[in-house]
């Protein structure tokens, strides 16, 4: 959806807090009006998610009166400063960036300039290329300013209906089954809503394993957010998970939205996780009894291997039971976790 170019704004403006203008700078019409050029520092600008509309006046403000504005892709850039009437000079900064890069910009900086640096939608650093730039700009005693704008993660957050009070963003999940799992596994006791972006191929797998690690929750699928084909989809992971298997992959930009464990439900899974250990505990060692729950249970093998001895030492767990399963495949020593 396209937005409209906004007016400039006052000349009247004052230089960034702290800090005093170093030079002037002509308007782009030409005329003898000049304006103040920002004091040298990188700045830190967010820009819209989707809809062009989705800036702060201090944004525009800032990207006109900058030296270079440094840019994850200058052609989508480009696109959101024509809209602006911005014909600031642009230069390529993404995530093959090198030190090479990095140091021509701080050169540039320590040398007087103002740069501004984009990503190619929403907030610079967060899952976008930025950090280690910060990082060495902060290392060199050079301003840094951030402008807060569009960030799609907190946009999903407000219209997924599921609790905001706090919430953990992930950014993308490994694309391999058992390392995203694992990941998962890591986050699944956060008292918090859980967001993370995912590609469009990847999805329909990683609510699956969500549901497997996580259990039953209630989920958000957020696309297009901001543009005039936004849909949020809302249903438990299980049911997101089946629905895109089926649909097959959508088009946008996606976050996933996960509430946060629910007390009752993680009880209610402990009780049934006890309830597979003493069933496989009675045809199987304690080792394989353990792994064979684990890959049912999406669980770390450890954790599930811990908790079947701590139901031996209760009591839990029949003797006769134990003592036969142990022996199909010669005993396990008591609190030897498995390799």
């Amino acid at each position: 959806m396209s937005a409209k170019s906004t007016d400039h704004p006052s000349s009247s403006r004052s230089a960034e807090p702290n800090q005093q203008a170093r030079r002037s700078k002509p308007h782009e019409d030409g005329d003898s009006t000049a304006e103040a050029a920002l004091p040298a520092g990188l700045y830190l600008v967010a820009t819209p998610i989707g809809n062009l509309g989705d800036i702060t006046l201090r944004a525009i403000d800032v990207l006109r009166r900058v030296d270079r504005i440094a840019c994850e892709d200058t052609r989508t850039t480009r696109k959101l400063l024509n809209a602006h009437g911005i014909d600031t000079a642009t230069s390529a900064y993404h995530d093959h960036s090198g030190e090479r890069a990095r140091a021509a910009l701080l050169r540039e900086i320590k040398a007087g300039a103002a740069i501004a640096l984009v990503s190619d939608a929403g907030t610079p650093l967060v899952s976008d290329p930025g950090f280690k730039l910060v990082r060495e700009a902060l290392a060199a005693d050079i301003s840094v300013t951030s402008l807060p704008g569009a960030s799609a993660p907190t946009t999903a957050l407000l219209l997924s209906g599921l609790p905001s009070d706090r919430f953990f963003f992930g950014g993308f999940l490994p694309p391999k089954t058992a390392a995203r799992r694992k990941t998962l596994q890591a986050l699944r006791n956060l008292d918090a809503s859980l967001l993370f972006f995912e590609t469009a191929p990847r999805l329909a797998a990683s609510l699956s394993d969500m549901a497997a690690v996580l259990g039953p929750r209630q989920a958000a699928v957020a696309r297009e957010l901001t543009k005039l084909h936004e849909e949020l989809r809302r249903d438990s992971l299980e049911a997101l998970a089946r629905h895109y298997d089926s649909a097959g992959p959508p088009k946008g930009e996606i976050v996933i939205v996960v509430a946060p464990a629910d007390p009752a439900q993680e009880g209610a899974e402990a009780v049934d996780l006890d309830a597979q250990l003493v069933s496989a505990l009675a045809q199987a060692s304690l080792r394989d009894a353990a792994a064979t729950v684990a890959a049912a249970s999406g669980l770390p093998r450890r954790q599930v291997y811990a908790r079947a001895l701590e139901l031996s030492k209760k009591g839990r767990i029949a003797k006769g039971a134990l003592k036969t399963a142990g022996s199909a495949k010669g005993s396990d020593k008591d609190g030897e976790e498995p390799a």
